[in-house]
């Protein structure tokens, strides 16, 4: 029969919803008649206790108590008929039935008829407590029953000692009992009222020391100490943990109440270091791990304590998340990450709380603000739960990572530099974690994700859609994919593992990508941009082997007007190449532009010729690079003669002037004579070979055994290596020490405009910001690459 169409709907929207609805009511009725049930057993054993009142009453004493000697008249075979029931000890009561937690859980039966979900959940641990309550009561009149038989029959006694010893043996299974009932505390405030009267101080003995206050003080954190440090007591750990989480939470105003309170700052530090160091050691001691060789770590999930132990576990993890989103102290940050290395194993079943966790993590990873020992922490927890982890997990880890990686890298400078390739490195070694099929699906969505930006920049005909492109985020981006693919597809490390690497055919769609990005804008202003771009393939080329032609993008910068034309003196820094990727309008046809693009088109081109200084083919592959190099340095040494069909005089033809820099031109001068010299090396070793060219094996082969520097170019590059660390060096030192001088220039100006009436104060500090200010101002307009008032001069720039 087809279905009408309200049933359809009623499927589609509201069939979910109902079924869920019954099957709560099917379980608070089935706690209903369990409750019954329970009651008319109670009232029953109640009934037949006051019969037995009503007798001893009416003179009718049980037998054999009458003198007090319950063995008096008992024979041999009758007390082994009877069991081992040891009397109770004289003037002891047995405890009622009937308690304040039964209470409340009637109360909540009733809210629960409401229809209150939440009246449910505290329904659900009242009648667990309730059952605890007297599995407790149970242990606790054993425990009494075997005291006493220890000090009426030390023989019998010492007997089970030896030969059974687990009946003797509670207290792990009364810790546990204890431990679960911390479940309902996960998400609950404390109780408003304290419990009175017998029962509530029995309960405060079995709380572990808590006392009557929920004020943690330094003799309660020491008592659980010494039990998790020689017991290894679970209670303990509990207590802890629920300290913990109230010390961590002191400053929220969600109006929550918990177990615990702390205010003194001496108590929360001990609490801290005690709940750092000794929860993790506890935990192993009770859930001990295997590792494999892999690196991966098996836990007893199918264990009782396990169960019960990952809902306080679950407990403490966000805590330590919370307080990691709240720390900037670096000591306690490492101490906090280090505390959450072993517990990784027991948390991977919560996946809600690894992403949140994984989340916190990395923005400390990725946090400039945060030194660099700090960020290491951070990333070897990422990497632990890498190993550890499933594919699921890895894939969240590895997102996360890059994203972060994004954010981090959003502004570049010479004191952030450092960090953002601290990420690049780390988050390269991640991908070399996972299995080669996930991270080959991964980085070609994320590689394809970039070329959508670049192809939606290109064809969009808005004049500022470049910079989605044009940016420190796309740069980087970049460079790290370079440094992906050049880790994980060298040829030595295919050559030991006997395969290619799976990322190897992303290599063509990167190059690609970073080709058409370095031609999106062909301005001047952008040439640092250009640079940066052609190191990132340069280290390609050279990891994986792969010839990629960047000597036109290079040529095209010494053939710009910016070298060809003689250059204006200004007195402004040297570029900081390292952490520009576009230059103000001020440095164009300046000397000291001018000398810094010769320079680095000089070491790019070197640097891309030195990969292949010992090819079989290097002649070849350099003889149009020469050519060009040799025509621009007779453009730009000024004798230029006339080459024109038109001109048929024998004189000279005007001077053009040429850029007249001999420090440029004699370094290009200098590269050609390398590249000619390295031509005629190979040439001459080539004349001795006895293979051809299509023997495959040969032409690998060819130089094989002979070292990178021995060649003419390498030698030169090697020489101009050191050169520019050693400038390098020097550089950083001086700035360095400039900023310490800076720094006790301000803190001299400091104390004296302290000492300073304020009329004196507040002119001093003017005319102070009307020297300065523009001076500093100035200098970061021209270094600054992502200052949005200068990009509109990249128009007249391509104009000139």
């Amino acid at each position: 029969m087809a279905q009408t169409k309200a049933t359809k709907k009623f499927e589609k929207n509201h069939l979910k919803d109902t079924i869920k609805r019954r099957k709560e009511a099917a379980k608070i009725k089935q706690k209903k008649q369990v409750k019954e049930k329970r009651k008319a057993r109670r009232a029953k054993e109640d009934g037949q206790a006051a019969e037995d009142d009503e007798e001893v009453e009416g003179g009718k004493a049980p037998s054999g108590k009458a003198n007090g000697n319950t063995f008096a008249d008992m024979s041999v075979d009758e007390f082994f008929q009877g069991g081992f029931d040891i009397p109770e000890l004289p003037g002891k009561k047995k405890k009622g039935k009937v308690t304040g937690k039964r209470k409340r859980a009637e109360v909540d039966e009733q809210e629960d008829d409401a229809g209150s979900s939440s009246d449910e959940a505290q329904e659900n641990g009242a009648i667990e407590e309730d059952d605890d309550d007297e599995s407790e009561d149970d242990m606790e009149d054993h425990k009494q029953q075997l005291e006493a038989l220890a000090k009426n029959d030390p023989e019998f006694y010492k007997h089970l000692q030896e030969n059974d010893p687990e009946l003797l043996e509670f207290t792990d299974d009364n810790e546990l009992a204890g431990l679960q009932l911390s479940e309902s505390e996960e998400d609950e405030p404390k109780a408003k009222k304290q419990k009175t009267g017998k029962k509530g101080r029995a309960d405060d003995e079995d709380s572990f020391g808590e006392e009557s206050s929920n004020e943690v003080t330094k003799e309660m954190v020491e008592k659980w100490h010494t039990g998790m440090k020689e017991h290894n007591s679970l209670r303990g750990m509990r207590e802890i943990i629920m300290a913990f989480r109230a010390a961590v939470r002191s400053n929220e105003d969600d109006g929550k109440e918990y177990k615990y309170s702390v205010s003194n700052p001496d108590v929360y530090h001990e609490l801290l270091v005690t709940a750092m160091a000794d929860i993790p050691t506890v935990v192993a001691h009770h859930l001990p791990t295997k590792e494999t060789a892999s690196g991966k770590v098996r836990v007893p999930t199918s264990s009782k304590k396990y169960s019960t132990l990952t809902p306080i576990l679950k407990t403490h993890a966000n805590s330590l998340q919370y307080l990691l989103s709240t720390l900037s102290d670096a000591a306690t940050l490492k101490l906090t990450l280090s505390s959450i290395l072993p517990l990784l194993p027991y948390l991977l079943s919560l996946k809600k709380l690894i992403r949140e966790l994984c989340r916190t993590i990395a923005t400390i990873w990725s946090s400039p603000a945060h030194n660099d020992a700090t960020r290491i922490a951070a990333f070897l927890v990422l990497r632990r739960l890498t190993v550890l982890s499933d594919p699921g997990i890895r894939e969240n880890i590895l997102k996360i990572s890059y994203q972060s990686l994004i954010q981090g890298s959003r502004a570049t400078t010479t004191h952030t530099l450092a960090g953002v390739n601290l990420m690049k490195n780390s988050a390269v070694e991640l991908w070399g974690l996972v299995d080669s099929s996930q991270a080959y699906t991964m980085a070609f969505n994320f590689i394809r994700q970039l070329a959508i930006h670049l192809r939606t920049s290109i064809i969009s005909k808005e004049k500022e859609s470049y910079k989605t492109i044009y940016n420190w985020q796309f740069m980087h981006s970049l460079d790290f994919w370079s440094r992906a693919l050049s880790t994980h597809c060298n040829t030595l490390l295919e050559a030991e593992t006997g395969k290619q690497s799976s990322l190897r055919p992303l290599i063509y769609p990167l190059v690609q990508i970073t080709l058409g990005a370095m031609r999106l804008v062909p301005s001047p202003a952008y040439f640092p941009l250009r640079f940066q771009l052609i190191r990132s393939l340069i280290r390609v080329a050279k990891s994986t082997d792969t010839y990629i032609p960047l000597a036109p993008a290079l040529l095209e910068v010494l053939s710009s007007p910016e070298c060809k034309k003689a250059p204006k003196p200004a007195s402004l820094r040297p570029v900081e190449w390292d952490t520009s990727i576009r230059i103000s309008k001020t440095y164009l046809r300046t000397r000291v532009w001018q000398d810094g693009l010769g320079e680095q088109a000089v070491e790019l081109l070197g640097e891309w010729a030195g990969m292949w200084a010992k090819s079989v083919a290097f002649p070849e592959l350099m003889l149009p690079v020469t050519v060009m190099l040799k025509r621009w340095l007779k453009d730009v040494s000024g004798n230029k003669y006339k080459q024109h069909a038109g001109f048929k005089g024998k004189g000279k033809a005007k001077d053009t002037g040429g850029n007249k820099n001999s420090k440029m031109n004699s370094a290009v001068a200098l590269l050609v004579q390398k590249f000619e010299s390295n031509a005629r090396w190979i040439e001459e070793r080539r004349a001795k070979i006895d293979f051809a060219p299509n023997d495959r094996a040969g032409v690998e082969g060819f130089l094989k055994e002979e070292l990178w520097e021995k060649s003419p170019l390498g030698a030169y590059l090697a020489g101009q290596r050191k050169v520019r660390e050693d400038r390098a060096k020097v550089v950083e030192q001086g700035r360095q020490a400039d900023e310490r001088k800076r720094k006790e220039e301000r803190g001299g100006e400091a104390v004296s405009r302290r000492a300073a009436p304020t009329d004196a104060f507040e002119a001093e500090d003017q005319e102070e910001d009307d020297d300065e200010g523009p001076d500093e101002n100035e200098d970061d307009d021209a270094m600054n690459v992502s200052d949005e008032d200068e990009v509109i001069e990249v128009s007249e720039a391509e104009d000139d």
